[in-house]
């Protein structure tokens, strides 16, 4: 029986982390790798049996480092890579989405036995503000549009079996959480599971990319508006089949995350 080795790139940032966590538990071993490591891709990635191709968050130029793993992956013989892409990847009014397309060309076209995931925004992203004494969700962007908030641990669970299962050459997944929601929807989710109040505050633009670094900034800033114009929706039946079970509700994930509640806290009162 093979025993796979997997190299994360972005390893211990978040998703890293989460991925590492459903790959041990599967049996494989896990290679995560960092920034450093891309200096010295060759001998980082010798001995993996397949690469989780994920870069740095806002990375400045995502298709020259997707060019240089694939490059070394083709080196050392590892002959299956996973990219982590993006729902709805070509998105011109999006720069940092335009470089995952580009990316996602790239792999398609390397002779490596590929699949690529495009997952949507993580219900974790908001889970900033809902901790501590006085918890709100804060966005900059309508708190009414739509996206596909996904269980960051589903997504983990998704990409370990495309990894380690045969017959995902070639696919390209969108992974959507259950149902479309909104910040508003967050929100009253958490209040339910929380048991207490949960403002929803639309915060200004400047504010929410300040603490960015200056180059970072106007990317945030264009995503934030076509988030305000079209929200980012995606669809739950990709994840479901891939799990064989439907994505994790809301209001489950955030029990989970928060420690408190009740994770059978039904629908949001939007009926989203």
């Amino acid at each position: 029986m093979t025993q796979h080795e997997v190299g994360v790139l972005a390893g211990r940032g978040k998703t890293g982390r989460a991925l590492a966590r459903a790959l041990r538990e599967r049996g494989a071993r896990v290679r995560p790798l960092g920034r450093a490591d891309l200096d010295r891709l060759d001998p980082a990635l010798s001995g993996c049996t397949a690469v989780y191709l994920m870069a740095p968050n806002l990375h400045p130029d995502e298709p020259a480092l997707v060019a240089d793993v694939l490059a070394a992956a083709q080196r050392v013989g590892v002959d299956r890579v996973v990219h982590h892409s993006v729902a709805a990847p070509y998105t011109p009014s999006m720069p940092h989405h335009l470089g995952k397309a580009r990316g996602e060309d790239l792999v398609r076209r390397s002779g490596l036995r590929w699949t690529v995931l495009q997952p949507c925004a993580y219900v974790q992203n908001l889970l900033s503000g809902l901790r501590g004494d006085e918890p709100a969700v804060r966005v900059p962007y309508d708190p009414d549009r739509l996206f596909g908030l996904v269980d960051l641990a589903d997504v983990a669970e998704a990409a370990a079996r495309v990894l380690l299962e045969d017959g995902h050459e070639g696919a390209t997944y969108e992974l959507g959480g259950p149902r479309p929601v909104s910040a508003r929807d967050v929100a009253e989710t958490a209040a339910r599971v929380l048991r207490r109040d949960v403002p929803l505050q639309r915060v200004p633009t400047d504010e929410a990319v300040a603490a960015a670094p200056e180059a970072e900034r106007e990317w945030l800033r264009a995503m934030f508006e076509y988030y305000d114009r079209h929200g980012l929706p995606t669809g739950g039946l990709v994840l479901r089949a891939l799990l064989g079970r439907g994505g994790t509700p809301l209001a489950a994930t955030l029990a989970r995350e928060l420690g408190a509640g009740d994770p059978a806290a039904g629908p949001s009162a939007t009926g989203r």
